[in-house]
């Protein structure tokens, strides 16, 4: 017997095997999964549903098999450590730190330093709040007075900024304009 769910899913998500499949030949190297990833996405989906019906159930079938193929990759590169064998013949000592290290760490750490008093004003206060004072993003969000939406991408942005500046990378021309605009005018938000 059929449940209004399950003509849901006939109706909106099944009408679409062929297009997933194909979707997953492109993208997934393991022929020999494809069926039983297949099969993931499907329940992925049902289950969602049956808490809370999707509004685009076709963006919703392909966000969830893209999701469900990164935590396939994800969890394919996490070595254990039972695998690593026993650390002892490696000679790894922790806590020796040669001055290279030692001075190379402080260098990394002040280019640090410098990007983070870099960025936007907004996207640094979320950093800071988020990374050093370790507050949830729901807590971010109601300080700052903006969505929990909004502290996600100020946190992405930020991240990306910071990567390339202390990677010796060109920052984005938007956030030099950005940046010589609050210099001049003194501005505050982002």
């Amino acid at each position: 017997m059929h449940t209004a769910l399950d003509d849901w899913f006939i109706r909106e998500i099944l009408v679409h095997e062929a297009a997933l499949a194909g979707f997953l030949r492109r993208c997934w190297p393991h022929r020999d999964e494809l069926h039983d990833l297949r099969q993931e996405v499907y329940v992925r989906v049902y289950e969602s549903a049956g808490r809370a019906l999707p509004q685009q159930p076709r963006a919703f079938l392909f966000a969830t098999a893209r999701h469900l193929m990164t935590d396939r990759l994800r969890r394919s590169r996490v070595v254990s450590i039972e695998a690593m064998g026993d650390l002892e013949p490696l000679h790894v000592l922790i806590d020796e730190v040669s001055p290279e290290r030692w001075c190379g760490g402080r260098e990394g750490l002040r280019k640090l330093a410098e990007a983070f008093d870099q960025l936007p004003t907004r996207c640094r206060q979320v950093v800071w709040m988020r990374r050093v004072e370790e507050l949830a993003q729901k807590e971010v969000a109601m300080r700052l007075g903006i969505s929990e939406k909004t502290v996600e991408k100020h946190l992405a942005r930020a991240m990306r900024l910071l990567a390339e500046q202390c990677h010796g990378q060109v920052m984005d021309m938007a956030w030099g304009r950005r940046q010589a605009r609050e210099r001049r005018h003194g501005q505050q938000g982002d």
